[in-house]
């Protein structure tokens, strides 16, 4: 089936499987296209932002990912899992003569949130989405990692600093999409290494600089061996000062445009198409994941299976989930948000070990509610079976004024997300921001929320000269305020960051966290597929490289043929 996105305008495909999919799941068939239904989902998420505000119950300054000026209550975690308060307090009737979205917005203004998501975690409250981690600063999505910062997506690692899809590895730095790698500066792509640098698509290797698609090597300078000693002085060569060091990014950039590029990283995956997905199975359109079946449209996932639709889900694993953001240990939901261990949901928000429940917001171990309130199993199942009648006739109404707003594409409530105009971040905060970013001029004309990212401060102080190597900068560093060279933005250094770079031989960043995690996270692909001919046979396939870019992308066959 083809249909045109209500959004954008444009054509997209509907194959036999969603539409089976769709029919198990009883919802209807989606309006609009893949791309802006994880659009509308990723809206809902900051990740990165962090502020400095008040509990709403005990006054007491936290870091939240919230700004102060929300319109409902933000509590300290503690406190928004504790016992003191009960969303049932804040339960409502649903009116049937208004449309779903409007009353759940109404519900959204007045129960608490939770400030950030910091859990079993010793000396890292300034992160966003950390578990079981100990000494981290300023990282997002990571578990059980230690000495880790500025750093996104990461799990069971030690002394990392600014990397991004880093996993089971130590002493990396500017690392992306990696694996049990040590020692290691700006490798991406790679697996079971260490003492390599500047380099892409390693497999096994050790002590390389420059290289690409080697597979076992030892020594290997811009993919020519040599010997130990040629390599120590190369390597003395870059890290020598800022200006050598940002020639080797500079030349790992040239690296990834000129080398051979496999069309995807599939890894023991069967009928498979996506990126950067290992064990997986009969999964289409997914990216970030590993281990999940029959999944489609979906990033970040695993252990998952008939997943569709979706932005995080697993960890450990979800089944049948729909147009969902955020799923942990959780089956059968439709449209739900933060949702961890539940079954049976509808359109809630921030519940946990609930089931039957429906557009509920901070429910735990709760059953048969609905808006909050609670009901007979009886009861449950007459309203809730009347509300989604009512919404499958209930027209989106626009929230905010936006020609380019989801409530105003038209179509019914029933089975599209919460609308973006209602999300409890701006756009800019959320990683919709991060991987569907528009100006302020577009943001306002889709009548969503923007944030101005403004300095919290301004200082009228003597620009710091950053020594230009790292044996020079001495240690009351930690105590200057520095100015990002292409933002404008203050930073700092602290104290454990420095002891990393001195260990590593690195040199300091002139570049504030915010923008070194914009530039990584550009060197990675978009999470979107593109029909391409493979360079060297012209087999048609699928993959994240545009048709317009100068990369040689390969199928499979021909990509194992240029591997070393």
């Amino acid at each position: 089936m083809k249909k045109i996105c209500k959004i954008t305008g444009k054509e997209f495909q509907i194959p036999a499987k969603k539409l089976e999919f769709y029919k198990k799941m009883g919802v209807p068939i989606p309006d609009i296209c893949p791309e802006e239904q994880m659009r509308q989902l990723m809206s809902w998420r900051n990740e990165m932002k962090l502020y400095q505000r008040p509990c709403s119950s005990s006054g007491k300054m936290i870091i939240s990912a919230y700004a102060p000026d929300t319109p409902f209550p933000v509590y300290d975690n503690k406190i928004w899992w504790g016992d003191s308060w009960n969303p049932l307090d804040y339960g409502q009737d649903f009116d049937f003569s208004r449309g779903f979205f409007p009353q759940f917005q109404e519900l959204l203004n007045k129960v608490p949130r939770e400030g950030t998501s910091v859990f079993q975690s010793e000396n890292c409250d300034f992160n966003g989405h950390i578990r079981n981690s100990k000494n981290c600063y300023l990282n997002s999505l990571v578990a059980e990692c230690e000495d880790t910062h500025y750093s996104y997506w990461m799990v069971k690692d030690k002394d990392c600093v600014d990397c991004v899809m880093t996993n089971f590895s130590e002493l990396c730095y500017e690392c992306i999409d990696i694996e049990k790698c040590y020692d290691c500066v700006a490798l991406q792509e790679s697996a079971n290494c260490n003492d390599c640098y500047f380099s892409l698509q390693l497999r096994g290797c050790d002590h390389c600089i420059g290289c690409t698609n080697l597979v076992k090597k030892s020594y290997y300078v811009f993919n020519k061996p040599v010997s130990k000693e040629e390599f120590a002085k190369k390597k003395q060569e870059i890290f020598a000062s800022y200006k050598t060091f940002e020639q080797g990014k500079a030349f790992m950039k040239k690296v990834f445009r000129e080398s051979p590029h496999k069309y995807a990283n599939l890894l023991k995956s069967e009928n498979t198409t996506g990126d950067h997905l290992y064990s997986s199975k009969n999964c289409e359109n997914c990216f970030d994941g590993h281990e999940n079946e029959d999944c489609f449209d979906a990033i970040s996932l695993a252990n998952s299976k008939d997943v569709g639709h979706s932005y995080s889900a697993g960890w450990p694993g979800c089944e049948l989930i729909y147009n969902s953001a955020v799923s942990r240990g959780s089956t059968d939901l439709i449209c739900c948000y933060y949702s961890f261990f539940n079954e049976n949901c509808q359109y809630c928000d921030s519940c946990s070990y609930c089931k039957d429940c429906f557009g509920c917001i901070g429910l735990k171990h709760k059953q048969y509610c609905i808006l909050n309130k609670q009901y007979t199993k009886e009861e449950y199942e007459k309203i809730r079976g009347k509300i989604i009648e009512h919404m499958k006739n209930s027209p989106l109404v626009p929230l905010n004024e936006g020609e380019g707003a989801q409530s105003a594409s038209g179509g019914v409530e029933w089975g599209n997300f919460f609308p973006m105009e209602m999300s409890t971040f701006a756009y800019n905060e959320s990683v919709a921001g991060q991987y569907f970013p528009l100006s302020p001029e577009e943001i306002e004309k889709r009548g969503l929320k923007y944030r101005p990212d403004k300095q919290s401060f301004k200082y009228d102080g003597p620009k710091y000269e950053i020594p230009a190597k790292i044996s020079d900068v001495p240690d009351d560093i930690c105590d200057k305020i520095l100015t990002c060279e292409a933002t404008g933005k203050y930073y700092k250094i602290q104290k454990a960051e420095l002891k990393f770079y001195r260990k590593m031989n690195l040199p300091v960043p002139r570049l504030c966290p915010d923008e070194r995690h914009r530039r990584r996270m550009a060197l990675r692909n978009p999470r979107t597929l593109f029909e391409r001919s493979c360079h060297d046979c012209g087999k048609d396939i699928q993959t994240t490289f545009a048709p317009d870019r100068p990369e040689k992308v390969l199928c499979e066959e021909c990509y194992l043929k240029v591997v070393e």
